[in-house]
């Protein structure tokens, strides 16, 4: 989020020829504190994905179990 972006603590999920990942990790640390080299191209974004995935389940499960908790 804006937070961790102002605070420098942004994660890269990083995806594509590993010379230009080891070319671009510097820049990339500069705005984040993790920064993961997954793969091929399209593999950072699919970990992204996958991700932004977990997150969604964990907030529905959240959501459902205040609803139950309020009823």
């Amino acid at each position: 989020g804006v937070g961790a972006a102002r605070a420098g603590n942004l994660t890269f999920m990083v995806g594509g020829v590993e010379q230009e990942f080891d070319a671009a990790k510097e820049l990339l640390t500069c705005m984040g504190s993790n920064v993961v080299y997954c793969g091929e191209v399209g593999t950072g974004q699919a970990a992204k994905i996958c991700n932004n995935m977990l997150l969604a389940i964990s907030m529905i499960g959240t959501a459902e179990a205040m609803n139950l908790g309020i009823r």
